[in-house]
């Protein structure tokens, strides 16, 4: 313990002077141990557990914060605070939560107790909530498989001093951003032609389960002049995410990627954070001037996940089952992609959107439709025919092309699609030859060209086709 210095005041000057000194001592000496001090722990109890979602009492914690919750084997369960009511907090698990048991002791993380110093700024001060805590970005994560924590899965040891970001960032004025004026070449001959899409642009991969949406994803991550690629994995199968990163992916497409996944039997709240992760990331490639090309399936699962935590927590349904709070969600995560500010990077998202049933009126796919730049359909019945990729160019548009593209070009995909649809139309006729050849002179030219249309829209799956090519077999197609 410090001793008080003795209180003499004295009225010669050199007295009084040397009396401030050793209370100036004495201050910085509390002041120092104070910051050497461990604040008083501070718990509650687990009420109650509840399908998805623990109930607890006792400490008082801002949504979005962190805690732990002790189990009787001496381990912890990490949680995060989703909402409260009066006096309970909600708390959606980061793991599995077998093993809890009535009144278990809540933990809080460490947030801000220690002092301030003399100055007003602590250096030491750590703030600790869930829009501030710092996870693994960078360099060092390419050719990696991450989790939703940033922790690697993919055996290759830690992360070699990486640099370190928050999981939100503040959004970016939309008067600030830079406009979509250069082409992102894809690699796919379909997509360059017909769907140009250009750096910064966001758009919808709609499709059914297993009309060839990862392959079309996996030929686009390899083929991309992008210097970088960013894949979340959010609700895919374990089996899905090893296929995708190993034979889709492929080496070539790894060397320049980042993986996150959040597999299927993930908390849904690590789901949605895989999801907030992965576009961090590559904000932080956007923010030092690269072009990034941010590939997310899916957007629905996501959604999925929101839904799950909403209505765990008491949210009513609105739209087949859908709270509100996942409509604002959506755009929330996919205004964070975009071109950043005038000379900087940009981040081209794909987001797949699952249609069930191929129906496109779904409440998400209608949703994804509203906010995207534009969507690319996957047509069962060409996956069914052996077409690949199974693009629907009647029902696929790319709202940024005239703005990337010449008007005597644009021309020219205006009429390749007037041709493609003409033929579509008229397909049952001229198979069962209920068409008389010179009665419609455009489906005449249709029929001429259908195969050479037709073998312009395929691709193998190692071929890649460059956007200069693409324009010029378009032209060679329509000559």
């Amino acid at each position: 313990m410090i001793a008080s210095p003795p209180l003499n005041p004295s009225s010669n000057l050199g007295h009084a002077v040397k009396h401030a000194a050793r209370w100036g001592n004495y201050l910085q000496s509390c002041a120092e141990l104070l910051e050497l001090t461990q604040p008083l722990s501070i718990s509650g109890r687990l009420t109650r557990v509840a399908g998805l979602v623990l109930e607890a009492v006792g400490p008082r914690l801002p949504v979005g914060s962190t805690c732990s919750i002790a189990l009787e084997n001496g381990r912890s369960v990490a949680a995060e605070v989703v909402g409260f009511s009066d006096h309970r907090l909600f708390l959606m698990p980061h793991e599995d939560v077998f093993g809890l048991t009535p009144g278990a002791v809540v933990i809080p993380d460490p947030i801000s107790m220690t002092a301030p110093s003399l100055n007003g700024i602590n250096p030491h001060r750590k703030k600790r909530s869930d829009r501030s805590r710092q996870f693994p970005v960078g360099e060092t994560l390419l050719g990696r498989v991450l989790d939703s924590q940033g922790n690697p899965i993919d055996g290759l040891g830690p992360l070699l001093e990486p640099e370190w970001g928050s999981l939100y960032a503040t959004p970016i004025n939309p008067l600030d951003r830079a406009p979509i004026k250069q082409v992102l070449d894809v690699g796919i001959r379909a997509i360059n032609g017909m769907l140009t899409v250009g750096r910064g642009q966001r758009m919808g991969l709609f499709a059914g389960s297993g009309v060839g949406k990862s392959v079309l994803l996996g030929m686009m991550a390899r083929y991309t002049e992008a210097e970088v690629i960013v894949v979340g994995l959010i609700g895919e199968r374990g089996r899905e995410v090893k296929e995708f990163i190993e034979e889709i992916l492929g080496d070539e497409g790894r060397a320049r990627s980042v993986v996150v996944a959040a597999p299927a039997d993930s908390p849904p709240l690590m789901r949605l954070q895989g999801a907030a992760y992965a576009t961090s990331i590559a904000e932080h490639f956007r923010d030092q001037g690269k072009n990034v090309l941010l590939i997310m399936d899916s957007l629905t699962r996501y959604a999925m996940a929101q839904r799950e935590i909403a209505l765990a927590i008491g949210e009513p349904p609105a739209t087949k089952g859908y709270p509100p709070s996942v409509f604002a969600k959506l755009p929330q995560l996919v205004e964070r992609a975009g071109n950043g500010k005038q000379g900087g990077g940009s981040i081209t998202a794909f987001y797949t959107v699952l249609t069930e049933g191929d129906d496109q009126q779904d409440p998400i796919a209608d949703a994804a439709r509203a906010i995207l730049d534009g969507h690319i359909v996957l047509s069962r019945s060409l996956a069914e025919q052996g077409h690949y990729p199974a693009i629907d160019m009647e029902a696929s548009i790319s709202r940024a092309m005239n703005q990337l593209v010449s008007d005597d070009e644009f021309l020219k995909v205006r009429e390749f699609k007037q041709l493609y649809s003409r033929y579509s139309r008229a397909r049952d006729l001229i198979s069962v030859g209920a068409y008389s050849p010179g009665s419609d002179p455009q489906l005449d030219r249709a029929i001429g060209l259908f195969p050479r249309i037709e073998g312009y829209l395929q691709q193998n799956l190692r071929e890649s086709t460059h956007y200069l090519e693409s324009r010029q077999r378009l032209a060679e197609v329509l000559s």
